[in-house]
Parts: C-alpha cells; sequence; structure tokens
C-alpha cells in the first residue's frame, strides 16, 4: 500500500484531504502548527507559475505562425468568455430572485460587523476606484518585474503577448532570445514538476486549518446558500461545459476522469494556479494545439470566471434579501455590469471573492457593505465550488476554441481519454 501510495498522487491527495479533515475536527489547536504547509506550496507555485506562463504564451504566438492567428484566437476568446460569464451571471440572478434566497434572515450588521469587514472594503475601493480606465491600466505593469513579483497572471499575460509579438517580427535576430526561452520553459516546466509533488502537504495545511476554523457547524445557517450554489455550479458544468464537449465530439465523463487530480488540488486547497502548468500540458497531450493553448488557457485564468459569476449573481441577491434592501431593475442592471467588470482578473485567489464582491456592493450603496460579514463564514466552502467551476471552464474553453478552429487532434484526444 505504501508503494501504491508512493507512485500515485491522486491517492495522496485522497489521503491528505481525509487525514486533515479528521485532525482538524478533533485536533483543532494542530491548526497553529500546520498553517506554513499552505502557505509553503502557495509560495512555490508563486515562484515558478509566473516565468512559465510567460515562456509557454510566449513561445505559443511565435508557434502561431503569424500575428493574424494570434489575433483570430485571442479575440474568439474574448468572445467566448464574454458570453459564458454573462450567462452565468444572468443565470443565477434570475434563480436566486426567483428562490427569494435570503429573505427571512433580517441581518442587521453591527459596528463589529463593520469593523471585521472593513479591510475587504478598503481593497474593494481600490479595485473600482478607476473604473473602466483604471481597470485598462491595471493590465500594463510598472514594470515586467513587478507583475512577476506580485504573480499578476493577467499583467504578465499582456507582457508576454507584446514579448511575443515583437519577438516574431525580429526574424533571426530574436533566434538566440527565443532559445533561450525555450531553455527557461523546460527549466520552469522541470521545476514545477516537482513542485506539484508537495501539493498533499499543502492540501493536509489548508483542511487542517479550515476546518479547525469554521468547524462543520457554522454553516447551518447558510446550508440553503452553499447547497443552491454548489447546485448551480454542479448544473452549469454537466449542462453548459458538458453540453459544449458533446458538441466538440468529447465525452465528459471520461474529460473528467483524466482531469481528476487537478480537480482534487483545485477544490481542496480553492486555488487553481496550482495546476496551470499542468493543465496546460495535459491538454496539448490531448490534442489540442499549443498555440490555441498558450493563449486561451492563460487568458481564461483572468477573464472566463464562469463560476465567480454565478457566486456574484447569488450573492447580490441573497444579500439584499437579507438586509430587507429592495433593488430596482436599473440597480440589479448596474450590479451585473459593475460584476462583470470587477471580476476580470480574479483568478483563483483564495477569499478574493469577498473583494470582488465588496467592489460591486459599492454600486449600489442601499445594501449595507457590513452585510459582507453574513458570508465570510462560508466562503472557503464556497470556494471548493467556485475554484473547481472556474478551473472545469477553462479546461472546457480550449478544446470548444480549438474544435471550432479545426486545431484539435481527436484521434489524439481519444487515445488520451481511452487510456
Amino acid at each position: 500500500m505504501v508503494r501504491a501510495l508512493a507512485g500515485n498522487l491522486f491517492a495522496q491527495v485522497v489521503l491528505a484531504t481525509v487525514l486533515g479533515l479528521g485532525a482538524g475536527l478533533f485536533f483543532p489547536a494542530l491548526a497553529d502548527d500546520v498553517g506554513w504547509m499552505t502557505a509553503l506550496f502557495m509560495r512555490l507555485i508563486i515562484m515558478a507559475v509566473g516565468p512559465l506562463l510567460f515562456c509557454i504564451v510566449t513561445l505559443g504566438i511565435l508557434g502561431a505562425g503569424s500575428l493574424k492567428t494570434v489575433g483570430r484566437l485571442g479575440g474568439q476568446a474574448l468572445l467566448y468568455f464574454e458570453i459564458m460569464t454573462t450567462l452565468a451571471l444572468g443565470v443565477a440572478v434570475l434563480v436566486a430572485m426567483g428562490l427569494g434566497i435570503g429573505r427571512g434572515v433580517g441581518f442587521v450588521p453591527t459596528a463589529e460587523d463593520a469593523r471585521m469587514i472593513a479591510s475587504y472594503g478598503d481593497h474593494a475601493q481600490n479595485l473600482r476606484a478607476g473604473g473602466i480606465s483604471g481597470f485598462l491600466l491595471s493590465l500594463v505593469p510598472r514594470t515586467p518585474a513587478e507583475a512577476f513579483a506580485q504573480g499578476n497572471v493577467l499583467q504578465i499575460l499582456v507582457f508576454a503577448i507584446f514579448a511575443g509579438c515583437c519577438l516574431s517580427g525580429m526574424g533571426e535576430r530574436g533566434a538566440p532570445l527565443v532559445r533561450l526561452i525555450e531553455s527557461v520553459s523546460e527549466l520552469f516546466s522541470r521545476m514545477m514538476g516537482v513542485i506539484i509533488r508537495v501539493a498533499p502537504l499543502g492540501v493536509f495545511g489548508a483542511m487542517v486549518t479550515t476546518t479547525a476554523r469554521y468547524g462543520l457547524e457554522t454553516i447551518g445557517h447558510l446550508a440553503g446558500f452553499t447547497a443552491l450554489y454548489f447546485l448551480l455550479v454542479g448544473l452549469f458544468i454537466i449542462g453548459a461545459l458538458g453540453g459544449g464537449l458533446r458538441l466538440a465530439g468529447v465525452s465528459p465523463l471520461r474529460f473528467a476522469r483524466y482531469f481528476r487530480e487537478e480537480l482534487l488540488i483545485v477544490a481542496t486547497t480553492t486555488a487553481s494556479d496550482a495546476v496551470l502548468p499542468s493543465l496546460m500540458t495535459k491538454l496539448e497531450k490531448l490534442g489540442v494545439e499549443r498555440q490555441v493553448v498558450g493563449i486561451v488557457v492563460p487568458a481564461g485564468y483572468s477573464l472566463n470566471l464562469d463560476a465567480l459569476s454565478i457566486y456574484l449573481g447569488m450573492a447580490v441577491i441573497f444579500l439584499a434579501n437579507a438586509t430587507g434592501t429592495h433593488l430596482t431593475i436599473w440597480q440589479i442592471a448596474t450590479l451585473l455590469v459593475t460584476a462583470l467588470v470587477t471580476s476580470k482578473g480574479a483568478h483563483g485567489i483564495p477569499g478574493f471573492a469577498i473583494v470582488i464582491l465588496a467592489a460591486t456592493l459599492a454600486s449600489v450603496p442601499s445594501i449595507p457593505p457590513a452585510s459582507l460579514v453574513i458570508l465570510l463564514a462560508v466562503d472557503w466552502f464556497a470556494g471548493i465550488a467556485r475554484a473547481v467551476g472556474n478551473f472545469a471552464g477553462n479546461c472546457v474553453a480550449p478544446v470548444l476554441i480549438a474544435a471550432w478552429e479545426k486545431r484539435l487532434d481527436h484521434t489524439k484526444m481519444a487515445e488520451a481519454l481511452g487510456r
């Protein structure tokens, strides 16, 4: 059994999840001693994922053959992302309004609640203070080093696109740089292969600390909200994403099984950065062309956040009902547009959904910002579905776009999924 565990990352993650859950419930004091495990794992990921992402995107643009191809793929990806996130957000709002979630809670924020939520509000104010112009400016890092130091996927993506486009026009003069980037890509790919072996350690630490902090009984009053959210995300994955895969001639069940290790890591850590390199490698092995993967996946991590859109739509209506706030059609429309803007760039960072929600609520001041404290207790639990849903969307998007562009090797995919 020990030998089987030694070579099976999936089994190791499952075991770490079970042990972490039990330790958090029965030995909550242990949380203070193991919190460093998750922090260490995430720091290792941040250390390597930025340079690797830059190399993959740059080489993907160079491999596309022409800037026209890059523009077409990027345009189709952006159109796809916007349609899917808008659809997810709209359906979530309609379902939440139809079911009247949050009614009867009668929540009245206290001064202590306001102080607790203040830090989130400060971040939210900074996030939306510049409006559309501020968002556009935030896409460009002040220096490349700043983007890599902060692990800002969107800024790294923009810098990589510029580098790839410029290198593609340099011809032979850029060949030494291209070879250097290829070598750096190989280096960080190997590094990520080592880091991902530490995933069970990070998962164990995350499960212990979160279970000890929240416990299982603390989510009782929000069970309906959480269950409905899980249900909507599940239906979205099965209906929208699964339906898209079937149209592309891909078995949804085999596709999900192929990414089972990554899905479990994302679910337990509520973050998807850790599996970004693995996702891109596996998509290429499935027959999705490298340039499609290099352009669509990094962009999707920042712009294709379907599950986050569902969460924002539900949370806004829930908080409005919980605080007895009546929303007009115009206010709801304003919230929807704001949510579509503020959610961009929130790529699978644990706890960041509260900041995004605070920025969204700020567009309708009649909803007390301190009411966000209601959702703090279950944010991690909701984060499981949020992270899995966002990750699933970014698994499927490259396949659908590659199939549309006739850049999907169906034979290679059938062989990979059939093993």
